[in-house]
Formats: C-alpha cells, sequence, structure tokens
C-alpha cells in the first residue's frame, strides 16, 4: 500500500511527523496532492490539549493543491487540476445545508446539537497537513485556483478568510459604521479587512504588538489601539466621543478580550465573537445592562464550500485585499515539528507559516 507523510496527533503536546497510508478514494471523494498548507490557531489548541481530537488523527485543516484522483461520482472537476476546499466541508444535503447553516453539517442528530459538525479536517477526519488529502463531498467542496493566482494568495481562503471575512458579515456592518476588532493575529487581521471591505468608515485594530498593529493599518484600519500603553475601552470610548462603537469583533477566545468588546459597543450594538475559548466566558452584569440593552451576541464558525472559495478568490483576484504578506515564515512538510515549535510560541514575529511537502 503506497503511503505518506503527515503531521500526526500523539498526545497532548506532541504532533509529529510519520508515515501513513495514502487514503481510498471513494465516490463522491477526491485525492488531493497538497502543494501548500498552513497552521491555524485550532491545531495549536490540539497541540496542547485543548480541544480533544483521536491520537492518530492528521491535523490541519487549510488545503492548496492539484487534483490526483477523483471519485467515480464526481463531476466538474479533472485530474491535474489546481484547487483549494474549504476547511470546513458541508455535505450540502444535511438538515444543518439545507437550514442554510452548511457549517454545523454533521451538528445535528438523536443526541442532540454539537457544534462545529461541518470541520471535518483534522477534527473528525485525516486533515491535510500531508502530502495527500481525502476531500469529502468533492463537487461540493472543492474550488479551481485561477490561473493567475498562486497558492500562497490564496492560502487564507480556505480558513482564516472565510472566518474573518464572516464576523464582519455576521456583525452586520453597514455603511458608515464605527467597528472595533480585538486582536490583530491572522483571523483579526482578515475581521478589518472584511470591515472596511463591508462599509466600516472607521476600523479600529486592537493590538499589543507593534508589528501587528502596523499591518493591521495595511489590512484597512483607520485607527489602532496598543492594549500595552492604554486601556483599550477606555480609548476606544473616546475615539467614539463616549458613542461606543457598532460592532466590536473579537478574534481572539479569551475572557478579556470578550469582555472588552462587550464593554465598547453602544446600546443595540453587536458583539461578533469568533475565538475559540477554552474555558467558560463570565458576562458582566454592568457590560451586559444587566440583559437590558438590546445588545446582540453571535458567534460564527467560518462558512466554507465551493462557492464561499471562489468568492473570497475573487476578492483576491480583484486586488482589493492582499493577505499573502500574512506568510512570514515558510518550512517543507519534513519540518512541520520546528514549524509549530515556532508558531505555537509566537516567535520572531510570525503571523502564519506555509507549509509545503
Amino acid at each position: 500500500m503506497a503511503r505518506m507523510k503527515a503531521a500526526i496527533f500523539v498526545e497532548p503536546g506532541r504532533i509529529v511527523l510519520d508515515d501513513k497510508p495514502i487514503p481510498d478514494v471513494g465516490p463522491l471523494d477526491a485525492l488531493m496532492r497538497v502543494t501548500t498548507t498552513t497552521i491555524c490557531g485550532t491545531d495549536v489548541h490540539i497541540l496542547k490539549g485543548e480541544y480533544p481530537v483521536a491520537r492518530g488523527l492528521t491535523i490541519g485543516h487549510e488545503p492548496v493543491g492539484v487534483i490526483a484522483r477523483l471519485g467515480s461520482a464526481v463531476q466538474g472537476f479533472r485530474e491535474g487540476q489546481r484547487v483549494i476546499a474549504g476547511a470546513i466541508t458541508p455535505s450540502g444535503h444535511s438538515a444543518a445545508c439545507l437550514c442554510g447553516c452548511g457549517s454545523q453539517d454533521g451538528g445535528f442528530g438523536k443526541h442532540g446539537f454539537k457544534a462545529m459538525g461541518g470541520w471535518r479536517f483534522g477534527n473528525t477526519i485525516d486533515g491535510c497537513q500531508a502530502e495527500y488529502v481525502l476531500v469529502p463531498d468533492a463537487m461540493t467542496n472543492l474550488c479551481e485556483v485561477p490561473e493567475d493566482l498562486t497558492d500562497e494568495q490564496v492560502l487564507m481562503c480556505p480558513d482564516i478568510m472565510s472566518t474573518g471575512f464572516s464576523g464582519a458579515e455576521s456583525g452586520g456592518i453597514r455603511i458608515g459604521d464605527t467597528v472595533a476588532v480585538f486582536a490583530q493575529g491572522p483571523i483579526g487581521l482578515c475581521a478589518t479587512a472584511g470591515a472596511k471591505l463591508s462599509g466600516a468608515t472607521t476600523v479600529i485594530g486592537v493590538d499589543g504588538i507593534a508589528s501587528r498593529l502596523a499591518m493591521s493599518r495595511k489590512c484597512g484600519a483607520d485607527l489602532t489601539v496598543n492594549f500595552n500603553e492604554v486601556d483599550p475601552v477606555e480609548e476606544i470610548m473616546r475615539l467614539t466621543d463616549g458613542r461606543g462603537v457598532d460592532v466590536a469583533i473579537e478574534a481572539l477566545g479569551t475572557q478579556n478580550t470578550f469582555e472588552a468588546a462587550l464593554r465598547v459597543i453602544r446600546p443595540g450594538g453587536t458583539l461578533s465573537s469568533l475565538g475559540v475559548y477554552s474555558t467558560d466566558l463570565k458576562i458582566p452584569l454592568g457590560a451586559f445592562a444587566a440583559g437590558l440593552g438590546d445588545h446582540k451576541i453571535i458567534t460564527t464558525l467560518c462558512p466554507g464550500g465551493k462557492e464561499r472559495m471562489r468568492r473570497l478568490m475573487n476578492v483576491i483576484q480583484s486586488g482589493r485585499v492582499d493577505l499573502k504578506p500574512m506568510v512570514t515564515h515558510r518550512f517543507k512538510l519534513d519540518d512541520i515539528e520546528a514549524a509549530y515549535d515556532l508558531f505555537s510560541h509566537q516567535r520572531d514575529g510570525v503571523l502564519k507559516v506555509a507549509i509545503t511537502p
């Protein structure tokens, strides 16, 4: 049986490169030869044992590659075609998909609801930090990459860009809005870009790292706030003349950022939460106006599927957003353990790493 190299979860604190069989292809599947992938903050949660996955699972959910083999029932694609697949791989025919919430495909069942059902790569099935990945429901999830776009230009589309943009979309940003984005890591930077594209005329990026605040301005932030220099809540209220922001996007997943985002939204404003939380959240009574502030709190898991990927690549192709500078480091798959060490410890100004088999 042919084998491939893959980054495998062994136990909390250990993701190692090892050999696995190349997957067999079912009728509706496609086998993708991975040409570029990356490491996500969620993978670090897995590494630390903060998000449970099965031992022996291949990690990773952001694939760019070439179709190596197609299932017998797959139509509309050809072997050798450059494609991406979203981190979320909806079937297109589940109850969740037919309710208009494909991200939660698989989350509905006889035992109740389980969040993130649509996230399968590196969660419930083998992921893409490997030489090959099996893409389920290929006709729903594969999307051809335009010839004039490189792997690194579209590398953010499967997850980071889709997630960040969805934070702006779910927040219902309107033309003329003021928006604060808490945390300017990869997802927060994409949320900043998405807020600007959605019509916000004042976007405030919040972080504690100067280089990320500089990148935030490149992505569309009009103002930046360094929380190591000022209290971000006080500063945002000052910048908005005490009005507060229309939408606050939380892009880190901590109590502090969630609470700060809640404290800066205006009456009737929206907190759009993108963070992956690893502990229980507390909602402070005053910030929540005892439940009487007409606030909205909405959470979002990034949309997937080929139409979502097509739209995101259209944005890249138009030149309105350039996310390639977010790739700050590059590694071969053989060196992925070193890449995890760098990324998980956030050394050397890392934002995103490109992994190439």
